[in-house]
């Protein structure tokens, strides 16, 4: 494959030249854009503290939602934060249909709709930690995850050192040594009634999302401090019938292109996603001992598609998926002469923490039947990956002509679009 004609980036968010500040999109799990596409909704620490920001994407006019003085709330992925106080960057999801948002700030859950005006639902309970929360379709549900706050403490002699402060012990190996829980707290976004809490024992939860179609289901992961969650990672719960459901499973009924290898207990799985219509699950990962993959489960036949990733391809990235199915990725796609490079990373989200050098936004179109993957480069991202804000997180539009991204090219990081159409010229080398 010869290098191909890119398209070019366009600058969402960012500070003015001569100011430094960080921009970044909320998490993939929730959509960053409202529905019409005319408004991006993006975390900004302008000021010193991060906010939650909206802009006009035609005026380029910007407007804080938030009011946070107070710094990072200590939760999930931001361990260097404080205890009870600031905002939750992990929390803020967004009903993109309704435009309104969620937060935690300090203790307290809240939500906020596009002109700024704040509501305080509830509170989170004393002693318990946070991570990515989620907003059901019909926007009437909140589900936060929580975990005992014990999984994180604030003594000096474990707190981590680097860009993410990670601590110095493992945090799920606690969890599991001190019998610590999490718990699925779902709560009425008009009123803020807690609806229900359902304890998971012993397990360090995160990315909860609601089933698109049913708000009684939620799709969580056991999340990990050392890679070692593998099998574990995708579960379901059903509230309906208080069920806890294991969603990958060990095997070698594997459709697609698994090339050889099975399912393991020791294979690794991350960045799970509903489709549109709730009836497949889409994630990535990587083979124990194996190349990286990307897979689909379908929930009303139980089957697995995966599809392996060339060799080669062994730089962390992430998938997301549009509403017709194409996936777009940051991460793993080089051109064969290639020589990568690698660069010193502190942060530890992913299976190697050195091997987030990886440089492209790829429209990734796949056949899950014949096992193949078309990667179209649209761009470079150049992301420096030093830290999980300035992973680039690709999410599509929601009418799927363009693509936003984080980037730290420099000091700051910025957010960034692309055109998804396939760069002039290329047609030729889709195979």
């Amino acid at each position: 494959m010869k290098e191909t004609p890119l398209n070019g980036r366009m600058l969402v968010g960012s500070c003015p030249e001569g100011q430094e500040y960080n921009t970044q999109l909320l998490y993939f799990t929730c959509s960053s854009l409202g529905e019409s596409g005319d408004r991006v909704y993006m975390i900004s620490d302008q000021g010193g503290s991060p906010n939650v920001i909206v802009k006009d994407l035609f005026t380029g006019k910007e407007k804080v939602l938030t009011q946070n003085q107070a710094g990072i709330l200590k939760s999930y992925v931001y361990f260097d934060g404080e205890k009870n106080r600031g905002l939750g960057k992990a929390s803020v999801c967004l009903d993109y249909v309704r435009e309104i948002i969620y937060f935690i700030q300090d203790d307290k859950i809240c939500r906020a709709d596009r002109e700024g005006r704040i509501t305080v639902l509830n509170r989170v309970p004393e002693e318990r930690m946070t991570a990515f929360t989620h907003v059901s379709a019909d926007g009437k549900r909140l589900c936060v995850p929580m975990t005992d706050g014990r999984c994180l403490d604030f003594d000096p002699e474990t707190e981590g050192t680097g860009l993410d402060r990670r601590p110095a012990y493992d945090i799920d190996g606690r969890v599991q040594e001190e019998n610590l829980n999490s718990y699925l707290c779902v709560y009425d976004t008009e009123t803020g009634e807690l609806l229900f809490e359902k304890t998971v024992p012993k397990c360090w939860i995160t990315h909860v999302q609601f089933h698109p179609l049913n708000p009684e289901i939620i799709m969580y992961n056991h999340e990990w401090p050392s890679f070692d969650c593998g099998i574990r990672r995708i579960w379901m719960y059903d509230h309906e019938t208080d069920s806890l459901i294991r969603v990958r499973t060990e095997g070698s009924d594997t459709l697609g292109n698994p090339r050889g290898f099975a399912r393991s207990a020791k294979d690794w799985v991350c960045h799970e996603m509903w489709s549109d219509d709730g009836t497949q699950i889409i994630y990535h990962g990587g083979y124990a001992d194996g190349p990286a993959m990307v897979g689909r489960y379908e929930l009303a036949t139980k089957r697995y598609w995966e599809i392996a990733l060339p060799d080669d391809y062994n730089a962390y990235g992430h998938f997301t998926m549009d509403h017709r199915g194409n996936l777009v990725c940051d991460g793993y796609f080089k051109y064969p002469w290639e020589v990568k490079r690698v660069r010193e990373n502190s942060t530890d989200n992913g299976p190697d923490p050195h091997k987030k050098d990886a440089e492209y936004i790829c429209k990734v179109i796949p056949d899950w039947e014949k096992g193949t993957l078309t990667w179209i480069p649209l761009c470079r991202h150049e992301s420096d990956w030093l830290g999980q804000d300035a992973h680039p997180h690709p999410i599509y539009s929601h009418t799927g002509d363009r693509i936003f991204f984080n980037s730290r090219m420099e000091r700051s990081v910025k957010v960034y679009c692309v055109s998804a159409r396939t760069p002039q010229g290329f047609e030729e080398e889709i195979e």
